[in-house]
């Protein structure tokens, strides 16, 4: 599985702070909503991911996004709370076999995980992947971008979107990432020379750099669909 994670993400996505302080319990208490598909030879093709929280419904009172879910779902573990809602919070196929329909199976499986704890509602903060396209646009104008069909113009928003989830909020500030200027030349192969704003590969808004405290930071927005 973390060979598969690490396939297909930015370099920079690991340099969220305060989702690393959460992950390695999160992977410990929550192991049990790790969900992996095999081929017929049990060959590891796609894997997902999710925590449980408590949520009432209302958008109003979504997490903040990733890492909150995170943080969120330990504190409710920690009180013994009763969660009501799988948050789902990765799902990767493996490169050679995308477009084949697994990824929709993998999100399948894992709102059937949420059925067999008999939690009434599956959420999800997605990485619009072509967000990275247009960073300067922001992602509450960004989610209402559809296509001729009507479909959203995101192609893994849109995978989501056929099996009936729906968009039902933002996340303008679902991650972010610090590390030093020289991190972030070395995670996007560029050079920051001034301080300001810069429009990074594979971001989906622009980096703010800052070279007299030698630090750069990168707030990732993400969309809330709701699955049911």
């Amino acid at each position: 599985m973390e060979r598969l994670f690490a396939d297909g993400w930015p370099a920079f996505i690991t340099a969220d702070r305060e989702a690393n302080r959460h992950l390695g319990r999160v992977r410990e208490v929550f192991a049990d909503l790790e969900l992996v598909l095999l081929d017929g030879d049990d060959e590891l093709v796609a894997a997902g991911w999710g925590v449980p929280i408590c949520w009432d419904g209302d958008p109003a009172h979504l997490p903040e996004g990733y890492s909150d879910s995170l943080r969120l779902a330990l504190t409710g573990h920690d009180h013994d709370d009763h969660p009501d809602t799988l948050v789902v919070m990765a799902a990767q196929v493996r490169p050679d076999l995308r477009g084949q329909g697994l990824a929709g199976a993998l999100l399948t499986a894992l709102r059937s995980l949420a059925d067999q704890r008999g939690w009434r509602r599956v959420i999800a903060p997605v990485r619009p992947t072509l967000k990275a396209r247009y960073p300067l646009t922001p992602i509450e104008r960004f989610a209402t971008w559809t296509r001729e069909d009507g479909a959203p113009l995101d192609p893994w928003v849109r995978t989501h979107w056929r099996l009936g989830a729906r968009l039902v909020g933002t996340a303008p500030r679902s991650q972010t990432m610090t590390g030093t200027v020289a991190e972030w030349q070395e995670w996007t192969g560029m050079v920051f020379p001034d301080s300001g704003d810069y429009v990074i590969p594979d971001g989906l808004t622009p980096l703010r750099v800052d070279r007299d405290l030698d630090q750069g930071i990168y707030t990732e927005p993400n969309l809330w669909l709701r699955h049911r």
